[in-house]
């Protein structure tokens, strides 16, 4: 039942169109990665290093020393809805590296009931089909350390995949840019633009099975959905700072302000761009076990005697790391803390010197 409400949320959706492009899209591409930056509430714009940099600012892909491979999963809506992420960079020489991830959203196993009756009338329960709706995001990273001490950059190449069954496909494009700077006293700035080229997704509907599903047929009773989707850019401006205490313990603080050109319900919100700061602390014994927490997704929520009430969202987690092998798990949502679902998510990440 779930999943069929689901079916039917994702077809609306295409139904809800209006005559114009659709502004926002492939919001699964802003979910994020790895469990240790998520349990941070993503605050890691300026501080992140690892083969994840490919997403979160390629420009810190320079500072890795050996190959790396990451993995993820998690689940959401109440397990309805899988979110994988696959990983993998490494250095061409002491200047530059590369990486390659690929990130699937998506529900399976939905059933289809458009063919449940056939043309006698008769319910045919053999006529149920099961299909997948799906969104697929491969990036292709550059990163190159610049001649100013401390000053690297990093370029995104983004192809967009989304499926619906038989029903609808899109493809897309886009480019990302970001820039790092290690400052004194392990003072670091990182700057992330997304979408910098504005990233079209083109759909091609099949309009035969549409008008079936919808009874939307083209010129008499109802338009075709709208076959373009516009990603607008958005910015991540970020700072952190590093401390180590009695040679053992570390803490890592980290701010970023999330910048949409759009008027939202971000908690700093105007006709030109709204802004959205995140919080996250890592705290660290000798390498080794760490300890996370975050606070993002801030948010003016419109109540129903027209006050606003600030909203957030909390998340927590743990890490462990041995030789080159490091296990993360981080509690979190895609929503606020009073309104979505809590989900589980695990990360492992590799690095190649393990096998040297």
């Amino acid at each position: 039942m779930k999943k069929a409400l689901l079916f039917v949320f994702t077809l609306s959706v295409l139904v809800a169109q209006g005559q114009a492009a659709r502004k926002y899209s492939n919001e699964f591409m802003n979910i994020g990665v790895d469990a240790a930056a998520l349990g941070m509430s993503n605050a890691v714009t300026s501080h992140t290093s690892d083969v994840t940099a490919g997403y979160w600012n390629p420009a810190g892909l320079v500072k890795l020393e050996d190959n790396e491979l990451a993995l993820m999963h998690s689940s959401y809506f109440a397990n309805i809805a899988n979110y994988n992420y696959i990983g993998y960079a490494m250095p061409l020489d002491d200047r530059s590296a590369i990486g390659l991830s690929l990130i699937r959203f998506g529900v399976d196993d939905i059933l289809d009931t458009t063919q449940l009756i056939d043309e006698q009338g008769n319910i045919n329960y053999d006529r149920i089909n099961l299909f997948s709706t799906a969104d697929y995001g491969v990036t292709f990273s550059y990163a190159r350390r610049l001649p100013i001490e401390g000053l690297n950059y990093g370029i995104n190449a983004k192809i967009i995949r989304r499926v619906i069954g038989d029903f609808a496909s899109a493809w897309g494009f886009g480019l990302d840019a970001g820039i790092q700077f290690e400052g004194n006293n392990d003072w670091k700035f990182g700057f992330m633009a997304r979408d910098i080229t504005t990233t079209y997704n083109a759909w091609n509907i099949d309009e035969e099975k549409f008008s079936q599903i919808s009874g939307a047929v083209e010129g008499q009773n109802q338009e075709l959905p709208e076959k373009t989707e516009i990603t607008l850019p958005k910015l991540e401006i970020g700072a952190s700072k590093s401390w180590v205490f009695h040679y053992d313990y570390t803490l890592l603080a980290a701010v970023n302000l999330n910048v949409r050109f759009a008027e939202t319900n971000d908690i700093i919100s105007s006709s030109f761009a709204s802004v959205a700061p995140a919080l996250g602390f890592e705290f660290g014994y000798t390498d080794l076990v760490f300890l996370r927490a975050g606070l993002g997704n801030f948010q003016n929520e419109l109540q129903i005697d027209n006050s606003e009430n600030l909203t957030f969202q909390p998340n927590f987690g743990v890490g462990f790391k041995y030789k080159g092998i490091q296990i993360d798990y981080a509690y979190t949502d895609i929503g606020d803390q009073s309104a979505a679902l809590y989900s589980n998510v695990f990360s492992l990440k590799l690095d190649f010197s393990l096998f040297r």
